[in-house]
């Protein structure tokens, strides 16, 4: 079995001084996706860096506190790739991928644009500049999963109040069309999806910090694991961990059946 956890961290120091590396130690994951990191290398203890069995890899922004991707591979990769070519997203750490053999995985971060209409216009420059990136890995015949937070509910399914957000970033007309050509006309595939096609609460994997959201489940789900059509037909389980929180995001874990 392969076992792939993503997560949002909003930020790594915190997460960590809420045990998310207990937590970790006992989930046996092959390769963990983390996003929003909010740190330099030099703001990380040797144990967050490395923590055994792991080897973590990172593509910080170079805005401090701010966005930042990482990746702990249990197995050492055979390659790593920082960015996916884009002058100004890259600088923001929000893109790193690791090679196993014809495998892939990507840990990834899109703009969320809910501050103001600049981040939100920032968010469709991403969309737009992604999208053949996408469509370049799909065309690569490798096995792929794009692991992360791409800061979108697809469908009304994926939030609680989907009617009152129809005009909210995350749930834009035009970011679920982007998300459902992602899917309808490249061929990606929602993993979690396509082992609970019809789960509506249980599927959330954010929720705001206002309000009562975490304790009224009024969530969203905008963390995936967006896979080729080979190793998506693998996923075998599906688990989003809610006991714990450590971040205002949960972690999704899928299994595989692949040989690793």
């Amino acid at each position: 079995m392969l076992r792939i956890i993503t997560l949002n961290l909003n930020g790594m120091r915190s997460a960590v001084s809420k045990g998310m590396l207990e937590w970790l130690a006992a989930q046996k994951a092959d390769v963990v996706c983390m996003q929003e990191v909010k740190a330099q290398l030099p703001d990380l203890a040797p144990a967050t860096l490395d923590p055994y069995p792991y080897s973590g890899h990172f593509s910080c922004a170079e805005k401090k506190g701010y966005s930042g991707v990482g990746l702990y591979c249990r197995k050492q990769p055979d390659k790593i790739i920082t960015g996916f070519g884009s002058r100004e997203f890259d600088a923001e750490g929000r893109y790193l991928r690791a090679d196993y053999g014809r495998l892939s995985v990507i840990s990834v971060y899109l703009p969320s644009g809910s501050s103001s209409d600049e981040r939100q216009q920032a968010k469709f420059r991403f969309l737009r500049e992604f999208m053949p990136h996408l469509a370049k890995l799909k065309a690569s015949r490798r096995e792929i999963l794009i692991c992360g937070d791409w800061n979108i509910a697809h469908t009304e399914i994926d939030l609680k109040n989907w009617r009152g957000n129809q005009k909210n970033s995350g749930f834009l007309p035009e970011e679920r069309t982007w998300l459902s050509e992602v899917f309808d006309e490249q061929g990606w595939v929602d993993v979690y999806r396509r082992l609970h096609p019809d789960t509506t609460g249980e599927a959330y994997t954010w929720w705001s910090n206002r309000g009562q959201a975490w304790a009224k489940n009024v969530g969203w789900r905008i963390d995936y694991q967006i896979a080729t059509p080979g190793i998506a037909g693998k996923s075998r389980k599906a688990a989003i961990y809610k006991t714990q929180r450590f971040s205002d995001h949960a972690p999704l874990t899928i299994d595989y059946d692949w040989n690793f």
